[in-house]
């Protein structure tokens, strides 16, 4: 494509549509993501080609690859949008903040998105549960996803690198077990009673390995076997199916929701803590975002949930990551 004289102007739409693509290099899964059609997408691109006087995709049956000038084009586009965004956020037109609480009826992340939305009124901010924060980790650096909450130590260092994350809690671990188990009449559960159990923990989960790798560190040398990969049970009916057939317990915290014919019990001698972090994607200016930050906070502060009992365990790497944050 011959280059012409330069545009003196550039449609925001046109470089967010571009952007877009140049993520997910398939124009199907960008349209969805900008809830228009593909054809309208296809014209955008195109029409932003023409103004900048270059190609900015090489586009087969098969695949849509970057060329040199797509390359050049994504850092600088990126740019304009974030300043873009901080322009809007400053003078009120926001538009919903996408908040992952991990799984449905958490306490930790409940509590903050609620107290979000009492400091912020006038914005949006929604709910999304992506089960895992790996699995959401990966949604917001796609830009599908703005905020989630959970293990930022556990994240792969390649997620953690386009990642910011604030310390939100250490977060009391606890067991879900049978209502008939032989360790549900107790009130706290000894980590010592769990030896010779088999404890699931979301092992094979590609949404959750941050979970696993937590219950990896605990268990090892406490004689509790960690349980192999299954498919994940989704929906309350497949998760008392599943536990009334395997009767492993399950490694959750404190403020794990209760389910049908179960009990949640607190671990102990050592409590072991689960490290909760607000991670949200670098450089992203949302007014929902500061309000969910200082709702995480101020949540922090009143109820000491950066405090560790004198009993407690965590990894190492992960008390390091809680006492300092970007």
């Amino acid at each position: 494509m011959p280059p012409g004289p330069p545009p003196a102007h550039l449609d925001p739409r046109l470089l967010r549509a571009f952007v877009t693509v140049a993520e997910e290099l398939h124009f199907t899964r960008a349209a969805a993501r900008l809830f228009v059609a593909q054809q309208a997408l296809s014209r955008d691109v195109r029409r932003l080609e023409r103004e900048l006087g270059a190609e900015l995709f090489v586009r087969t049956t098969r695949q849509v690859t970057l060329t040199a000038d797509g390359e050049r084009l994504v850092p600088l586009a990126r740019r304009a949008l974030e300043a873009q965004d901080a322009l809007l956020a400053a003078f009120g037109e926001v538009r919903p903040l996408l908040v992952d609480l991990n799984s449905p009826g958490l306490d930790t992340p409940r509590r903050v998105l609620h107290r979000a939305r009492d400091l912020a009124p006038d914005l949006e901010l929604m709910a999304r549960y992506e089960s895992g924060l790996t699995g959401a980790a990966t949604e917001i650096l796609a830009g599908r996803l703005d905020a989630s909450f959970g293990r930022y130590a556990g994240l792969d260092p390649a997620l953690r690198a386009g990642l910011a994350h604030q310390p939100v809690r250490c977060e009391p671990m606890a067991v879900v077990l049978p209502e008939d188990h032989r360790l549900a009449g107790l009130d706290r559960v000894p980590l010592a009673a769990l030896a010779g159990e088999t404890v699931y923990a979301g092992a094979g989960n590609p949404r959750t390995p941050e979970w696993t790798d937590l219950a990896r560190h605990l268990f090892e040398g406490r004689g509790i076997d960690l349980a192999s990969p299954a498919p994940l049970a989704v929906g309350v009916e497949e998760f008392e199916r599943i536990m009334a057939k395997t009767r492993c317990p399950i490694l959750a915290v404190v403020g794990f929701p209760a389910m049908p014919h179960t009990v949640v019990r607190p671990l102990v001698d050592p409590v072991p803590l689960s490290p909760v972090s607000l991670v949200w994607r670098k450089g992203l200016v949302h007014r929902g975002l500061d309000a969910l930050r200082r709702a995480a906070g101020q949540l922090t502060a009143e109820e000491g949930w950066l405090s560790s009992p004198a009993d407690s365990w965590i990894p190492a790497s992960d008390k390091a990551t809680m006492l300092s944050h970007n």
